[in-house]
């Protein structure tokens, strides 16, 4: 089969576009015929091997977690899905024997591992994945949407719905909302709970991308952001933030936080440490919350979401899976707003 495949760390001239075995599938697995799939910055940091990920390489490596295609092949044990289902990839893979899988908390599995990163995933032709990783889309879903939609929307509705309960009466602060996360978060907050949206981004194309999306403000990189928030929200601070950047954004970030306002970090884009005054988060009741993506129950309703149009569409650009390479680029350069897809 056609794949794009790493045998080591290092720039974007370590992915190998060429042929590698399909496989079969385990009694517990299926088949998939992979239409689209969706680069994440994971992806960009599992090639380069940065931010701790170091793989072993005894075998060629496949990228590429979030996936959408047919199922074409199914294990002997598998009763729920059939040859033709139309299905879109959790790159989650979670244990189901743990306590918080039986409990339902899916997202604190005790032994987690994720398509793309400790498996091979979406950057081929096929692919061989648990069958409980895959999800049914309706024919109103095309594949390169469906493709988008399960890290980055995970994260943000863990993140609104679940971490901080953002309210319809409250007002949410959207860093760098021309990202993945950024994009999906404005949706979410926007269409589905209704609330106040304020972002960043760096351009004025992004900010009426943005505003698009749904964001009531948008303020760019180059404004003073203090300003800007202390006039929209007549001093009070937003009441929760949502930021992937890291480093860069942290400290600053708590000084636009509301008292009782909910922190939520969810990405490490422009490094890990960042210094913090605890006194003034105990002082004004915030609080602090990291995500990595979400229940597994969850994206059957997001895809409900996509299917009424409250979500999705956010695809900047496609590519085909031979100039992945230039896929990467455009994501390094951070030209791009959405969600870059590969087609196959």
């Amino acid at each position: 089969m056609k794949s794009v495949f790493i045998n080591k760390h290092g720039s974007i001239n370590v992915l190998n576009y060429g042929e590698l075995p399909e496989g079969i599938p385990k009694s517990t697995e299926v088949k998939i015929k992979v239409y689209a799939c969706s680069l994440n910055r994971l992806d960009i940091f599992t090639r380069m091997g940065i931010k701790g990920i170091k793989l072993n390489f005894e075998t060629p490596h496949i990228l590429g977690g979030d996936f959408a295609g047919e199922i074409t092949q199914i294990g002997s044990k598998v009763t729920d899905r059939k040859i033709g289902d139309r299905v879109v990839v959790n790159p989650s893979v979670i244990c189901n024997r743990c306590e918080n899988c039986i409990q339902g908390v899916t997202e604190l599995c005790s032994n987690p591992g994720r398509i793309g990163l400790t498996s091979n995933g979406g950057n081929a032709e096929f692919s061989i994945i648990p069958s409980t990783n895959t999800y049914k889309i309706p024919k109103t879903i095309s594949f390169h949407e469906a493709a988008t939609l399960p890290t980055v929307y995970l994260t943000a509705w863990t993140m609104l719905t679940r971490k901080a309960q953002l309210k319809d009466s409250e007002t949410v602060l959207i860093i760098s909302g021309s990202s993945g996360v950024g994009a999906a978060a404005i949706q979410i907050a926007k269409n589905v709970i209704q609330a106040q949206v304020i972002t960043t981004t760096s351009t004025k194309e992004k900010a009426v991308k943005a505003k698009a999306l749904g964001a009531d403000h948008v303020i760019l990189h180059e404004e003073d952001i203090h300003k800007k928030i202390n006039q929209i929200t007549s001093n009070r601070g937003v009441n929760v933030i949502i930021d992937h950047m890291g480093q860069s954004t942290w400290e600053n970030n708590f000084e636009l936080l509301s008292k009782g306002g909910r922190f939520c970090i969810c990405g490490v884009t422009s490094g890990y440490k960042g210094e913090i005054h605890l006194g003034k988060i105990f002082a004004n009741n915030q609080s602090i919350h990291g995500t990595f993506m979400g229940r597994h129950q969850d994206l059957e309703k997001l895809i409900r979401l996509a299917e009424d149009k409250k979500i999705g569409n956010i695809i900047d650009s496609e590519f085909p899976l031979e100039e992945t390479k230039d896929a990467h680029l455009r994501m390094e350069k951070q030209s791009f707003f959405g969600k870059i897809v590969i087609s196959i």
